[in-house]
């Protein structure tokens, strides 16, 4: 495994890091600009007069927030990524559905499941979509398991979008009890991703607590990859708190030494060097 590899996204036709600072972040999707919390822009901002021009800006009051929206926007509104289409709109907790640190992720995986013949993926925690669509681009029969049936059908909005909604499985699910059913059957994947929060519920009310849950369910994932070569393994973090090279040691004690990478996701600010922390990763291939 090689360690703190760090993964930049740069600015591209659809999105843009605009500025950061004093604790926020302020961006561009497609024609929409936003500005949302961001605890790792510990700096000052560059630009101060470009954020008047947001459309909208998500702001905690205690332990609540929400979005007061200065400018009209149209909600929902959609988002090119090459042959990706995203549908954007503003949601609860700051977010906005696409998390625009993950495109060398997302750039990873096509490249994974080209090289293999119809590989099956399972994507868990699959949210609203974007590496299940990616996955499925490339040619996987890709299976999308999340416990919010919101995510759900936003993450299949996204697939017609693309024109891909028949070629992926939708599942309403815990992604433990999922995995746990599916090693029973003795199902295997040709790759498998996972994006697990901290905290979360499942489906029928199952409780997932990261320091818990995590290193039993990537044992379930071991005995579900392929061995066969070209197989693949993608483990994503946020909002933990963990460093990737603990994510990287946790999926090594349980893997054993693997061909890979871990390290940070990375926001880059246009027109400067800066960049915004905004994850971390674990990946690897047979």
């Amino acid at each position: 495994m090689k360690y703190d590899r760090h993964l930049v996204t740069e600015p591209w036709g659809d999105y843009e890091l605009l500025d950061s600072g004093n604790h926020e972040k302020l961006e561009r999707f497609g024609s929409v600009v936003v500005a949302r919390p961001e605890t790792q822009a510990l700096w000052e901002q560059r630009a101060p007069e470009r954020w008047t021009h947001a459309h909208a800006r998500f702001a905690f009051s205690g332990s609540k927030g929400d979005w007061d929206v200065r400018k009209p926007l149209p909600e929902p509104w959609t988002l090119a990524y090459n042959d990706l289409r995203l549908s954007v709109r503003l949601s609860s907790f700051k977010h906005v559905g696409v998390f625009p640190e993950q495109t060398p992720n997302w750039e990873w995986i096509a490249g994974r499941a080209s090289t293999l013949e119809a590989p099956k993926v399972l994507n868990l925690f699959g949210y609203t979509g974007a590496a299940t669509i990616t996955a499925a681009r490339a040619g996987a029969r890709v299976t999308h398991v999340d416990a919010s049936k919101q995510s759900l059908d936003w993450a299949s909005a996204n697939a017609r979008l693309s024109g891909l909604s028949e070629d992926v499985r939708w599942i309403a699910d815990d992604a433990s009890s999922f995995a746990k059913r599916e090693m029973r059957r003795g199902v295997c994947y040709d790759g498998i991703i996972l994006d697990p929060p901290a905290f979360g519920r499942g489906a029928k009310g199952e409780v997932w607590k990261i320091e818990e849950d995590l290193a039993p369910l990537l044992r379930t994932l071991r005995e579900m990859l392929n061995p066969t070569p070209g197989s693949f393994f993608l483990l994503n973090g946020y909002a933990a708190g963990y460093a990737s090279r603990s994510f990287a040691q946790a999926v090594e004690d349980v893997f054993g030494p693997v061909e890979g990478e871990s390290g940070e996701l990375h926001l880059k600010e246009s027109g400067s060097n800066r960049v915004v922390p905004s994850g971390i990763y674990v990946r690897f291939v047979r």
